[in-house]
């Protein structure tokens, strides 16, 4: 018995529209400019971005004489993010950053503020 083939769909061709169309033109500009070309018209704004400086984690820790499991524990992290952050993989944000910066310069207030919250 042979196959019954599929009718054919005659597929349209997707409508433009003017804002399709202005896009389509924008990134057709954005490629010319990444090779190099001239733009005529091309606004181009630089942003700098200021990086703070990465937070020793693993000196703040040695600092009080605590494992990593003890560190993480003692001051409401996890283990695995103490090692995340020594590794290198992620680093703190900004509430950690302050923790940890806190914690670095007066981790018996910081110890006590724990105590006092639970």
């Amino acid at each position: 018995m042979p196959k019954q083939s599929k009718p054919k769909v005659k597929r349209r061709a997707p409508k433009s529209t003017a804002a399709g169309r202005a896009l389509l033109a924008s990134l057709d500009q954005a490629l010319a400019y990444a090779r190099g070309e001239h733009v005529p018209g091309i606004r181009v704004t630089y942003v700098q971005v200021d990086r703070p400086a990465p937070i020793d984690v693993r000196a703040i820790r040695q600092k009080l004489g605590l494992s990593q499991t003890k560190f993480a524990a003692r001051f409401g992290f996890t283990p695995a993010t103490i090692r995340n952050w020594e590794q290198g993989r992620t680093q703190p944000d900004g509430p950690a950053r302050v923790l940890l910066a806190v914690i670095a310069h007066h981790p018996d207030a910081v110890e006590d503020a724990l105590r006092r919250a639970s």
